[in-house]
């Protein structure tokens, strides 16, 4: 239970599915009800399948390239910390990825729900360093399980965030997006920073 929620809150934190909420409605606001609902839902399926990729088949890349986990670490955890400033200042389109250019080519598609939607902004270079790195010290089959699960709650998290985010908007306003994702992006910072204070002393005691 212990894995399931540190892995769960730290994936929430990271992916960010609120501060997505704008960017989704923005997007989404000449689609249908049920459009939505399938972007909803097929963004959902595909981070999942990203963060489950990257969480079984990430070490076998580590060793293709001969990166060690300290050095993933460290690394993730500056992609995180500079995520978490990004959210802290209210740069939501810079942080995901997203700049005018690229907003006004997804204009003309007619399916965002992997790109951009899923990758970039959700499931980016922070959150599948931290899965890959997790999966270092966490793989017992129990540890296994209760990752997946995580992994799985967080895409129907992210279902029902970008389900409701019309509603969100309304609700919450511009200004309380913002309020949440600076307090999210607090957090964000703070797991970074952690992990590159874990990967430090891991280097220092191995000397």
């Amino acid at each position: 239970m212990e894995v399931f929620i540190f892995l769960l809150a730290a994936l929430f934190s990271v992916l960010n599915p609120i501060g997505t909420v704008p960017i989704f409605v923005g997007l989404t606001q000449d689609y249908t009800k049920q459009e939505r609902s399938r972007v909803a839902i097929w963004t959902a399926i595909n981070v999942f399948i990203i963060l489950i990729i990257s969480f079984f088949i990430g070490q076998y890349v580590l060793k293709f390239f001969g990166i060690t986990i300290p050095a993933l670490r460290i690394a993730g955890g500056i992609i995180i910390a500079s995520s978490g400033f990004s959210l802290l200042n209210g740069k939501f389109n810079k942080n995901k990825g997203i700049n005018k250019k690229v907003e006004e080519e997804i204009q003309t598609r007619n399916d965002i729900a992997l790109t951009p939607l899923a990758m970039p902004m959700l499931a980016g270079p922070g959150s599948i360093s931290l899965l890959i790195a997790y999966y270092q010290e966490h793989h017992t089959t129990a540890e296994i399980i209760s990752s997946c699960l995580a992994i799985l709650s967080v895409a129907f998290l992210i279902f029902i965030i970008l389900r409701s985010a019309h509603y969100l908007a309304k609700i919450l306003g511009s200004s309380g997006i913002v309020a949440i994702s600076r307090i999210i992006g607090f957090l964000t910072i703070a797991i970074g920073i952690q992990y590159i204070i874990s990967s430090i002393l891991s280097i220092v005691r191995g000397i």
